[in-house]
């Protein structure tokens, strides 16, 4: 039995989570957090029956806690609660499917208390990957990554040290056929209109500006230490070919399979061991027919350009890069800005800052602050 503590329970990656578990009586949640969500809170608390579970705010705390009085489990709020979480005893391996830089301390804490980690959380890397991954390392946890990219490298690799280049594939979102003047004029419907996965609104949003697929860029250098001139993004619409490797030899070895997190969902928790998994159908190669791939527009994704400049730089460039655009994104789901103004917001960010090569967590928690603000000034003058 394996043990697991959930943190973003109600979002996208959270949930699907909750149906690897339904489908896998090998694995026991212990712990739930998610924001506000108190009514599916509830709902997860009485069908799971985990230990502890956590909300955001006070307020939504204590809702929940008048909800469930009549279970034994222990409602916690804030950071302080997710850091609970994150060290309870009981837990095994940390799913980090909460959005946000809030998933940075629970995942650190949790790695010092000896914990495995299903990373969904981007921030973790983007912004502390220097930190995380060398404490990683020094106290022999696992940090096995949900995005099925990366999932799909972690399940390629045998030896790092034989490896040349990774090649990460992009679906090229609901903008690959469109023109840079359609993009410019698109709506947030049209932005969110994903042809292929069913993510939450923002990766959603990044992931038709390409900048999701930049993220994934910095993630996938320091999980597997490679270099970001061997690590190539190709655009493959099918989204079948998940992601592939190229050996020192000139092999290179592809992991495919249809459109689904449930796979490198349960891949990530019960990592080294594979169990029956959730499949609504097998994968054809005759269904498949063709598989289509195609360099980038760089032109058109820009983001892909920012992601690659602000990883090459290093030290707290990328910390600028995720604050700016997590920023510019909000802002642009508020319908207050245009698709091309999330870019320019970056960019015009990545100019300004002043790069700190080796911050700690408190300075990047700093620059973090300061860059969103610095975001909205600029925005706030743009509508």
């Amino acid at each position: 039995m394996k043990k697991i503590a959930i943190l973003g329970s109600t979002g996208s990656i959270g949930t699907q989570t909750l149906e690897v578990v339904r489908n896998n009586p090998e694995l026991q949640v212990v712990a739930l957090a998610a924001g506000k969500s108190v009514e599916q809170m509830e709902q997860q608390i009485r069908e799971f029956h985990p230990l502890i579970a956590g909300m955001w705010s006070e307020e939504a705390a204590a809702d929940l806690r008048s909800r469930v009085a009549d279970l034994p489990v222990k409602v916690v709020t804030g950071m302080d609660g997710l850091l609970e979480i994150a060290v309870m005893p009981e837990a095994q391996v940390l799913v980090t499917a909460i959005v946000g830089m809030i998933g940075i301390r629970p995942t650190i804490a949790a790695i010092e208390a000896g914990k495995d980690i299903a990373l969904a959380n981007k921030e973790t890397l983007v912004m502390a990957g220097d930190i995380v991954m060398p404490l990683a390392k020094e106290k022999g946890v696992k940090i096995v990554p949900v995005d099925s990219e990366h999932c799909a490298i972690h399940q390629c690799i045998k030896n790092i040290a034989d490896v040349d280049k990774l090649i990460i594939t992009a679906s090229g979102g609901p903008f690959l056929r469109k023109s840079v003047e359609d993009m410019k004029n698109a709506t947030v419907e049209q932005a969110l209109a994903h042809p292929r996965w069913n993510m939450g609104k923002k990766i959603t949003v990044d992931s038709a500006t390409l900048m999701n697929k930049g993220l994934e860029v910095i993630e996938a250098h320091h999980l597997f230490d490679m270099n970001y001139d061997n690590i190539e993004v190709v655009v493959h619409p099918q989204s079948i070919v998940h992601s592939a490797i190229e050996y020192k030899d000139g092999s290179v070895i592809a992991q495919l399979g249809l459109p689904s997190m449930h796979i490198p969902i349960q891949y990530a928790i019960t990592y080294p061991e594979k169990f029956e998994g959730i499949k609504s159908k097998s994968f054809s190669f005759a269904e498949a027919a063709r598989l289509d791939f195609e360099k980038p527009d760089w032109n058109k994704f820009k983001a892909l350009s920012l992601a690659y400049e602000a990883g090459k730089t290093g030290g707290s460039s990328t910390v600028c890069l995720n604050a700016a655009n997590e920023e510019a994104v909000f802002e642009f789901l508020a319908g207050k800005i245009k698709l091309f103004d999330i870019i320019n917001a970056v960019e015009k960010m990545m100019e300004m800052h002043k790069v700190i090569n080796s911050p700690s967590l408190d300075e990047i928690f700093a620059i973090d602050n300061e860059i969103r603000i610095k975001t909205k000034e600029y925005l706030s003058r743009k509508e």
